[in-house]
């Protein structure tokens, strides 16, 4: 971790691993998957320590705050010290995570267009409901 006081949001979403890359987290900002302190905003916004943000990241939802800054990307055990997770959102996604194991959904295993096979398996699935 660098001695900066702001870092762009983009970037540090980047660097705490919450998307794969800094474009991936701009576009997320950009459509109002990111807020700060609720609020939409731009990617170029400079984040502080203690900002307090809203993440979805497509998977999961996470409410953070920021603890420390950085514009590197490194290590997943590094990145986990650039922000602390609230109590009720590690509920939540644990609760999630929980309902997804318990029920998955039949189409969830099938990347992209499904094959043949595939259909017929979703078809059984179905039949079986």
């Amino acid at each position: 971790m660098n001695e900066m006081t702001t870092v762009r949001l983009d970037k540090w979403l980047w660097a705490a691993r919450f998307f794969k890359t800094r474009s991936l987290a701009s576009e997320a900002v950009d459509t109002g998957k990111v807020k700060v302190g609720g609020e939409r905003v731009k990617p170029a916004r400079s984040l502080r320590v203690g900002d307090e943000l809203a993440i979805d990241n497509g998977f999961d939802t996470w409410e953070v705050a920021v603890l420390g800054l950085s514009d590197k990307r490194g290590a997943a055990s590094v990145a986990r010290l650039l922000y602390g997770e609230t109590p009720a959102s590690i509920a939540r996604r644990e609760q999630l995570a929980e309902e997804r194991k318990l029920f998955r959904e039949p189409g969830t295993t099938i990347k992209g267009r499904p094959t043949k096979r595939d259909r017929r398996q979703l078809s059984k699935a179905g039949d079986l409901s």
